[in-house]
This record gives C-alpha cells, structure tokens and sequence, in this order.
C-alpha cells in the first residue's frame, strides 16, 4: 500500500511561468491516446489523418484531423450504417483502402448476427460515396469465406491484392488466410491458409494481419494469444518478391515477438495494428494496448488506441521497439498545422498556460509509476472537495488511474452546470479517459471538479483521482 499525505492546496504547486517542468512547445508534441477503443486502422490521406477503430454496435464509425495530437478529440462521424436484415451486431477491426484506379474507398469489416453468436462473425465490404475516406459508405456485400471468420485486411504482392483474415482450420480457431481478389468486392479460389508461429503458450489465435512493404519484400505483422490475455503481441512473417503468398512455403517466420508487453512502461497486451507513414515519411503503428495487467472480458473496456514511430533494421525488417508508456510526449510529424496539446499535472506543474489548484483534503501518492503521468497523482474521498484547472484553450480533458475503488465526480467549466462522472473500472487501470469538456470559444476557462463521495454498488471505495489534463488550443 502506497504511502499517502493529506494536503490542503489552496495555490498551484507549481504555475506555467515554471518552463524547468516543460518537455517541449505544446504546439510540436502530443501524447496517446489517440481513441478510446481497440481494432484500430488509421490513415494519412490529402492533408487528414483518419482513424477508425471498432464501435460494436450496428454503424461504423471515422474521426479525422489535420494533426495526430488532435484524434482524441475529433468528433466520430458515422460513415455505414448496416442494412437492416444484415449481420450488424459486434461489429469489429473496420480498415479501408483506395483503389488508384477510381479513387474511392473501400471498407472492410467484421460482424455477427447477433450479441450471442461470435461463430456467425463474417466478412463486409462497402464503397465509399466519393474520394474522402469519410464521405459515407454503400453496403456492397459479404466477402471471403461463408464461414467463421474476423479482422479482414487487404495485402498487395507483386501487384495483386488478395483479402487476408483470420478463419478456423482443424484444431485451431484463428489462423491465418490468404484468398486471391479479384475486384475490390469479388474474391476467387478457395482460401488458403497460412501458418504462423505464436510462442508455446499461444498455440490457437493467430489474427489482426497487416501489412508492410519495403526493399521488394512483403511483411505481415499479425496478432496472437487471446485478445483478453495482457500477453496478447506481435508476431511476423516476411516473403520476398516475385514469390507466390499462396505458396505456404514461401513465407519466412520470424523467431519471438516483434511488440510485446512492457510492463516497466505500464504497457499489456499491445496489438491489433495497423501502419501509416506521415508526410514527413516516417513509419508509424497504429495499435491497442492496456494500462492493466488484467486478464478477463473486462479488460477489453480498458483498452485504448495509440501510436508511435518506427524504424528500420539494417537487414531492412521493421524495428518496433517496445511500447511507451501512455503519457509519454512524442514529437508530431511536419508539417502539422493544426498542433497539439500540453499537458497540466496533478501537482500544478503544466507545459503551456495552465495551473491547478486543490480545495478541502486530498492525498498524494507519489509512487504510482508506472501507471501515473509523472509517476504521481492526487486523490480525495472527501466530499465536496475540489481541484480546478485554469487553462488557455478551446477543450479539456481529465486522465486519471481508475479502479474498482474509485467513486463519482462533477465536472463544470467556467462555473456552469456540472455533469456526473463515475471512475470506477472493473480492474485497476492507469491514465484512462474521465471527462472530455464540450468544444470552448477561444480564450481562457476554468474546469472545476468536485468529489461527491458517491459511488456506484459494486465500488470498494469514493476516491477521486487527479492525474493528467491535456489541453487543446
């Protein structure tokens, strides 16, 4: 059990004139997440960056902005909405492609017919209305397999595309195929199927193929262990050129994983990727990932989507290194007009125009790294205790630590009206998404967050926590 102090703050700790405490110009930096959901495919597409990630329900949804650092707060727009008759219950992995020769999209994706049916999962496919990723998307139809089957991406090899999946084969659920396209609706021959290695202790969940391309030779990156085990990582296979992808024998395995846990950076379970280059030609992956070592189906309300750069090796294989802790700044790419956000700690200590101040009892807990911004936070069960940000920007949000003992909050920007808040989760989980204020008129505003001392049944406990707020000028 962590060490706790009560304090009563009446002025910030430390104030935005405190440049020591700065990592970078807000402008130039952001920090994940990028959304607040898994099966992640992201996009960089004539000045936008678009992301879409699984929804569940029977639409699918896209975020887009001119700058990584502005994703989180994008507004999600509904690009499909299923046909009714169709499979549009659990709703997964969305990715969409363009096709050069007309420039529409296509989306593909996975659904069931129904909340209780994971074995009716099949494949979808839908064109897009005109040349935008999000300018809404007409149902064409099902695609690959009529059979058990998820996580559909699109592999271009010599010049061929061919559907690639995760379907079932005699004693293994989810394994990897390849299938021939035809047209980006229409596939031909039967469905091949492509084994992959995944560690002794994953020996039946092979998914989540995606895809890269470099020095002539094609490598798939692909997802193994249960999606709700923190060991949950990446594995890959590479073929050269000029080979034949349907030939099983053709594909080279990679020993171990190439992105795995780490929980040093409070890290479990990264997976369900996918690849885009920013216009300064970096390499990024896009990916999900946990602040919890967690195992179990409520693990996957905890997960959130991030990015980050990668590089190459000299042998020309992709070089991923290990994930970064959730809060960790990273560089935008360039250009990036629309920038970023800066961050205020729970100790008064801010990157840009901001300050924090406490009212009534609050505990420190200096000792909660890795699952902390800056390895602190501050919490109350006090009720009516309060913590109000001052902050120059046009949108606010509030990450903290969330748990099973934590209870509610309300939230007011500017003195207005509160909204209710609950920070209880069902394993404990760092730096997750508690409030998200409206969009603000430019200029400099106040969030004020009051500790109810309520919780919801099943909470142990009332505590509040006060972690990170990153703000969007």
């Amino acid at each position: 059990m962590a060490t706790v102090v009560v304090v009563s703050v009446s002025a910030p700790v430390f104030t935005s004139s405190s440049r020591l405490w700065a990592d970078a110009e807000p402008e130039t930096t952001f920090r994940n997440p990028v959304g607040e959901d898994g099966g992640p495919f992201m996009t960089y597409h004539n000045g936008h960056y678009y992301l879409a990630m699984t929804t569940h329900a029977n639409k699918i949804t896209m975020r887009k902005a001119t700058s990584i650092g502005r994703l989180h707060v994008a507004p999600p727009v509904t690009v499909l909405t299923i046909p009714e008759g169709q499979h549009r219950r659990l709703v997964w992995a969305p990715e969409f492609y363009r096709d050069p020769a007309t420039g529409k999209w296509y989306l593909y994706y996975t659904a069931a017919a129904s909340d209780d049916n994971d074995e009716s999962h099949r494949l979808f496919v839908a064109e897009s209305h005109g040349s935008d990723p999000m300018s809404g998307y007409t149902f064409k139809g099902r695609i690959g397999p009529d059979r058990w089957a998820i996580d559909p991406a699109i592999m271009v090899h010599n010049g061929q595309r061919y559907l690639a999946f995760s379907a079932s084969v005699p004693g293994q659920h989810n394994a990897l195929h390849l299938q021939r396209l035809t047209s980006f609706t229409q596939t031909a021959g039967e469905p091949v199927h492509i084994p992959a290695h995944g560690g002794e202790t994953c020996p039946r969940v092979r998914e989540a193929p995606s895809f890269l391309h470099r020095n002539g030779r094609t490598w798939m990156v692909y997802s193994v262990c249960h999606v709700k085990d923190p060991e949950y990582r990446l594995f890959m296979k590479s073929i050269a050129g000029k080979t034949d992808p349907l030939d099983k024998d053709n594909w080279q395995q990679h020993p171990g994983p190439v992105f795995a846990s780490n929980p040093g950076a409070g890290v479990w379970g990264p997976g369900h990727n996918g690849f885009f280059r920013s216009p300064d030609g970096d390499d990024w992956i896009v990916y999900y990932a946990n602040g919890t070592a967690a195992a179990g189906l409520e693990s996957l309300s905890l997960r959130t989507t991030r990015v980050q750069r990668f590089s190459w090796n000299a042998d020309g294989s992709p070089h991923f290194g290990a994930p970064r802790p959730i809060g960790a700044t990273q560089q935008l790419p360039h250009p990036d007009p629309e920038g970023g956000s800066y961050w205020i700690n729970d100790d008064g200590r801010s990157n840009g125009a901001g300050s924090l101040t406490y009212g009534g009892a609050w505990n420190v807990r200096p000792d909660c790294a890795p699952l902390c911004f800056w390895g602190d936070d501050t919490w109350s069960g006090t009720k009516d205790a309060t913590a109000t940000y001052t902050f120059a920007g046009r949108r606010i949000t509030l990450l903290a630590f969330g748990g099973p003992g934590r209870g509610k909050f309300a939230a007011s920007i500017d003195g207005g009206p509160e909204t209710f808040h609950d920070q209880y989760r069902a394993a404990g989980v760092g730096e997750t998404l508690h409030y998200l204020s409206p969009w603000l008129t430019a200029g400099t505003h106040t969030l004020r967050i009051r500790v109810l001392h309520d919780k919801r049944e099943d909470s142990t406990g009332y505590g509040v926590a006060i972690d990170r707020a990153e703000v969007y000028p």
